[in-house]
């Protein structure tokens, strides 16, 4: 297989990076995996059904409504997982903010951006690392925004964010997609990578190493 590395993607990464990386995507598995069990599997109104039948078989009586009541106890307990998740997320939102202040300025993102941009060079390579770039720019403004309103969801009972709750809320819920994609798309893309002309991008996300540009 030819390689075709220029060099743009081979800068190693700062430890804090990286650790950073791998416990977002921890949290980030864990918060998708709540929404996707509360929307399906433990979904209230599926569930009411259920627990009447198994009071039922039980001998005991319970109305729709008390049903509805147990049911919706699992929908809750799985969202308050979900904010725990996202206070983590938070933290590292914050972890993030003061990384990229602290590390070398010639691997903050900008800076690369800039540096990038100053290379005499028109290759495919070139504009594909740009918009890596500019999409982890995308990403953080995403990110950002979902703990903001995130909190303002979490903090409902406070008076103060009571009127912007539900402005919160829809931004929230509309800003959750793009996150998905973008995640599927970064997966995707690096799978792609380390397979073709970029071996070894997810283990220099361990380990840190400076792959030399062939």
């Amino acid at each position: 297989m030819s390689d075709t590395n220029t060099g743009f993607f081979n800068e190693p990464k700062h430890i804090l990076i990286r650790i950073w990386h791998w416990l977002a995507f921890l949290l980030f598995v864990g918060s998708v995996t709540t929404v996707i069990l509360n929307k399906t599997m433990f979904k209230t109104k599926a569930n009411i059904n259920m627990v009447q039948a198994m009071v039922q078989e039980k001998g005991g009586t319970i109305t729709p409504e008390q049903a509805k009541n147990v049911a919706h106890e699992y929908s809750d307990k799985l969202w308050t997982l979900h904010k725990y998740i996202g206070f983590g997320l938070v933290f590292l939102m914050l972890w993030r903010i003061v990384a990229e202040l602290i590390i070398d300025k010639n691997k903050k993102i900008v800076a690369r951006i800039r540096n990038t941009n100053a290379v005499a060079d028109t290759t495919v390579e070139k504009k594909h690392y740009l918009m890596v770039q500019y999409g982890y720019l995308v990403f953080y403004a995403m990110f950002f925004t979902m703990c903001v309103t995130g909190l303002i969801m979490a903090f409902e009972d406070v008076e103060l964010l009571k009127p912007i709750h539900d402005a919160a809320n829809n931004i929230h819920s509309v800003v959750q997609w793009g996150m998905y994609g973008y995640m599927v798309l970064h997966i995707g893309g690096v799978i792609l990578a380390d397979c073709t002309n970029h071996s070894g991008i997810v283990s220099r996300m361990i380990n840190g190493k400076e792959r030399d540009a062939k």
